[in-house]
Parts: structure tokens; C-alpha cells; sequence
């Protein structure tokens, strides 16, 4: 028993100062009656409370917080639903390699597995979609393993941790001088993976002897803050790039290594293929999108995602600006002429690439009614600035941008991932505001999308947080529409809930104290995005499109892939 004399601290306001020495600077949560000695904790640590309507997007926000500013998100959030409405965020960002920590309070360890309220196995349930799980048992605890838990989210490929707090330890207080807060910047965490050196060299040889190569950059180039090295490499070595996820924005848009629509083609063709940071999952088809008599290197932080699908001629675990840096160093000594005699390749793509974008100006710059979304999402591209965070948020509509919305810097792109989880708009774009308050953010919703996380949009208004927002409203999920009607006919489409009532998003903005404006023709787009910038408020610019233009691969990746 301690004794009077004693400073004593509770286990919630222990946490709090851990977690501000590990540099969390804001926590997104949904007060919960069991929460509230950590908030107090947070509050006395100077950590930012930003309470939202809905755990899922707290969840959600911490991932958010976490890709814009490769530092991990933090959420609390209170058991039963509150958990269980996390979990789809915290789904998201293990799929997408994001350092999280969400902490869920139950009821108190006193009265663990006698049928308290809200009880239930969320470590169990947390376990398969986090890097680590684990329950703090006692205030004495509790230091180590929220250390524990911020270590194991970044190491090796990036993802999210969960701790399980109950109440009686957040609320039960302890000797202050028997408390281990580790002092800011001190803790640990595993110096990156640089690649097996001789496995290193190997890649400098292909990539000088190439003759054919190209590189796909995917989100790790940017979760390891290695776009400079993946620059200087394709820049030195004359390879075309390629890039998806994160690693959008890596080269910006009109740099002559940077490609996007001649993939199909360039991936047939290459004699060598050199996959950094991204696994061949559905984006390439499990690795079939590539030819069969390229060589195909894969680089990667987890050694688990290297080889699978296909078979590989070359594998390297390591961080990918690191592997990439020392690949560039080893093959520049000896390129000689081999980068001068690939100009014809690199012709060959960009030949490649203006056939498809004349194949698609047609839709690009259509004065149809109602709106083509591919006029819609060219509208957009060119809105954009240098400093413009782009945000995409839904199904057909994100499949639609990635093929014209190019993000002029690295870091600026964001997107549902590879889970595919709608709803991801708004709480992304509160994190990315509240993490980077100058940039400007311009969000593209699915109006499916929007209506799952949508209600917080009150949030950015009371947090006083502007961006630009578009609903690109069909008032349908377009995808299980059409894949409705391709199965069983056009008369079995609206078998899935198609279509959903017709909602003013405009006036949906106006009435939570945002900005709001209906565009119905193609002409009135980009005027009425430039009055939202303007406007200084967040804003939802209500675009009628088409409900016949839909994505046919992206029917079939939902019905069959």
C-alpha cells in the first residue's frame, strides 16, 4: 500500500504521458463513460482531443494521421461497439502497412469473463488484423507495453497495434517514483533494413544490363521517406517509373520518367521489372500482369510478401529508399551507354501512353449531361496544386481518378487501399488537416461512400478545418449495380438497395454550417470548385454524373477477384 506521502498517478493519466513521449500530439476518440480518466490524462499531457460521432471514424483518422505523416495515429475508443465499430479502420490500415494504435478500455479486469457489460474477446478479435494485441493488466504495466505496442507497429512493414486497458487500471493510481514514463525521443526502435548487399549488387547488374526496364513504386517508397533515392535511381539509370498507392506523387506529373496509362503495355514488354514496396496483389492481377520472361525483382520490408503469387528471379528485404539508394550507387559506376540506348524504349511507352489518353479525351472533356465522371475526375487533376493533398473515397469513383487525377508531390495522395474501405473521405481528410493545417485538401467522394462517415463532416466544421469536397452523386453503388445486371439482367439491378434516395449533399453542407453548390453541367465545374477554395469553409460541391458510366474491371475485381 503506498503510503500519504506518496505522489501517486492513475493509470490513465500514465498513459497520457506515455503516449505524448512517444510524440502523439493528437488523439481522435468517441468519449465513452470508461474513457474518461485518459482523456483527462491527455489533456494534463497537452495531447489534442478530437472527439468524433463514430468510432469507426476515429479509427480511420488515426490511419490517416499516420499515412500523411508517417508518424503512428492514435485513437481511444470505449468497448462493445465502440470497439467493433474500430475495427473496420483498424482492417484498413493493416492492409495498407499503417502504424496505429488504437486503445479500447473495457470493463474492469475485476470483473473479466463474469458477463460484464460490453465484454468480449477483443484481444482475440484484434490479433489476425494488428501487428500486436496485447491487455494491460495493472498500471505498473502499462508503460512497457504501450512502448511495446508503438515499437511493433513500425517494425518491419508498418501496421497497426491494439491495447486492451480496462477501467479499474486506467482509474487505479501508483507511486509517481515507481512509474517508468520514458523521457521523449529516448525509446527504440529498429534501425532499417538496408538489404543483403550481395542480393544489392545483383540488382545494380540486371538494371545495367537491362534493356527494357521498369519500375513500379508502391506505398513503401513513401512510408520509408524514400522518394529521393527512387528519383535519383530511375532519373540516373534513364527506367521508366511506374507508381500506385502512396507511392503516387513520387515523380510528379510531366518528369519524363513518369508513366501511368502505358503499364499494360510496358508490363508485357519489359525484360526486366523491378517491384518496390507493394505487394502483386489485385493491382497486378497476382503478379499475371507481368510478362512471363521478365525478370522480376521484388523489394520489400516484410519477407512475406516477397515471392508470393508469382514466382520471382530476385528478392530483397529492406527499407526501399535504403536498397534503392545503394542499387543506384553500385550501378552508376558502371552504366556507361546502356541508360542512353533506352530513349527508344522510353519513346516507345510514351507513344504508348498518348494513345490512351486519346482514346479517353473524348470522355475527358464531354459537355454531356448528366456529368461523365471522367469529365468529373479531369476537372479535378487540373484544380489541383503543387500543395494539394488529394483524398479519393469510394468504389468506381477512386477507380476512375487513379487513371487521371495525378498528385503533383509526394505524400499527397490518399485513398481507401487495398481493404477497399468506403468511408475513408472524411476521416482522412480531418486527420490530414489537423496534421498538415496549411495544405490544401481536395476530397473526391462516391456519394455510397460519403454516407458511411459522412455525418462527421459537423466535425470539421466545429474543428474549423477547410478543404474542398466533391460528391460525385449518382445515387447508386455502382459497381454491385451493374455487376447485378451483367449476371442476372438489367431488370434484377436494384435487387442490392439501387438506387438510394436522392440527397442534396449541397444542402447537406449548408445546413452543418459548411459550403454547398449543386453542379448539374459539365461548364459549371471548375467554377464552382474554385468558389469552395475560396470560400474558406469545408465544403461539398454536389456533381450529378452519370449512373451509366461505371469501370467493367472494377464489376468484375467485386464479383470475381
Amino acid at each position: 500500500m503506498p503510503d500519504d506521502s506518496q505522489e501517486l498517478i492513475s493509470g490513465g493519466h500514465l498513459v497520457a504521458k506515455v503516449l505524448k513521449a512517444h510524440g502523439v500530439e493528437v488523439v481522435y476518440t468517441l468519449a465513452g463513460g470508461r474513457t474518461t480518466d485518459l482523456h483527462d490524462g491527455c489533456a494534463d499531457a497537452g495531447i489534442d482531443i478530437v472527439g468524433v460521432r463514430q468510432e469507426r471514424v476515429a479509427a480511420l483518422a488515426a490511419d490517416g494521421h499516420a499515412r500523411i505523416t508517417g508518424r503512428p495515429g492514435c485513437a481511444v475508443v470505449t468497448s462493445g461497439p465502440g470497439i467493433t465499430d474500430a475495427l473496420t479502420g483498424v482492417a484498413g490500415a493493416f492492409r495498407a502497412e499503417s502504424p496505429m494504435l488504437l486503445i479500447g478500455v473495457r470493463g474492469a479486469h475485476s470483473r473479466h469473463t463474469m458477463g460484464s457489460l460490453q465484454e468480449l474477446p477483443y484481444v482475440d478479435l484484434m490479433d489476425p488484423i494488428t501487428n500486436f494485441a496485447a491487455t494491460v493488466p495493472e498500471p505498473a504495466h502499462a508503460a512497457g507495453l504501450v512502448s511495446m505496442a508503438f515499437r511493433e507497429c513500425c517494425l518491419g512493414a508498418p501496421g497497426p497495434s491494439f491495447l486492451e486497458i480496462p477501467s479499474d487500471v486506467l482509474d487505479a493510481k501508483v507511486p509517481l517514483e515507481k512509474a517508468r514514463i520514458p523521457e521523449a525521443g529516448h525509446h527504440r526502435t529498429p534501425a532499417p533494413a538496408a538489404g543483403d548487399p550481395e542480393a544489392v549488387e545483383k540488382l545494380a547488374d540486371l538494371l545495367v544490363r537491362a534493356e527494357k526496364p521498369a519500375v513500379l513504386l508502391g506505398g513503401q517508397v513513401w512510408t520509408t521517406r524514400g522518394t529521393d533515392a527512387a528519383v535519383a535511381l530511375v532519373r540516373t539509370l534513364n527506367v521508366p517509373a511506374y507508381m500506385n498507392g502512396a507511392g503516387r506523387g513520387t515523380l510528379a506529373p510531366g518528369d519524363p520518367h513518369h508513366f501511368e496509362l502505358s503499364r499494360p503495355y510496358a508490363f508485357a514488354n519489359a525484360d526486366l521489372i523491378v517491384v518496390v514496396g507493394t505487394p502483386l496483389d489485385i493491382r497486378t492481377e497476382y503478379g499475371t500482369r507481368l510478362s512471363p520472361t521478365a525478370t522480376v525483382v521484388q523489394i520489400d520490408l516484410d519477407h512475406r510478401t516477397v515471392d508470393r503469387n508469382r514466382d520471382i528471379d530476385l528478392g530483397i528485404v529492406g527499407d526501399a529508399g535504403l536498397v534503392l539508394s545503394s542499387a543506384t550507387e553500385a550501378a552508376s559506376a558502371r552504366t556507361g551507354p546502356g541508360s542512353l540506348r533506352r530513349e527508344a524504349w522510353l519513346e516507345e511507352l510514351r507513344t504508348a501512353e498518348r494513345t490512351a489518353v486519346e482514346r479517353r479525351l473524348p470522355q475527358l472533356t464531354s459537355d454531356a449531361t448528366p456529368i461523365h465522371p471522367y469529365r468529373l475526375v479531369h476537372e479535378i487533376d487540373r484544380f489541383l496544386t503543387e500543395d494539394s493533398v488529394y483524398i479519393g473515397d469510394g468504389g468506381d469513383i477512386v477507380t476512375l481518378a487513379g487513371q487521371v487525377v495525378q498528385p503533383k508531390s509526394p505524400g499527397h495522395w490518399m485513398d481507401p487501399g487495398p481493404l477497399g474501405t468506403p468511408g475513408v473521405g472524411i476521416p482522412f481528410v480531418l486527420a490530414a488537416k489537423r496534421a498538415r493545417p496549411g495544405k490544401e485538401v481536395v476530397a473526391l467522394f462516391g456519394d455510397g461512400a460519403f454516407s458511411l462517415t459522412g455525418p462527421d463532416f459537423e466535425t470539421l466544421v466545429r474543428h474549423n478545418l477547410p478543404f474542398v469536397g466533391i460528391i460525385g452523386n449518382n445515387h447508386r453503388m455502382n459497381p454491385a449495380r451493374h455487376a447485378e445486371a451483367a449476371a442476372y439482367g438489367r431488370e434484377r439491378e436494384r435487387t442490392g438497395g439501387n438506387p438510394f434516395g436522392d440527397i442534396g449533399y449541397d444542402t447537406f453542407a449548408q445546413m452543418l454550417g459548411g459550403y454547398g453548390e449543386e453542379v448539374r453541367d459539365p461548364a459549371d465545374i471548375a467554377p464552382a470548385l474554385r468558389r469552395a477554395r475560396e470560400s474558406g469553409l469545408p465544403s461539398l460541391i454536389n456533381v450529378r454524373v452519370d449512373p451509366d458510366a461505371y469501370i467493367p474491371a472494377t464489376v468484375n475485381q467485386t464479383r470475381y477477384k
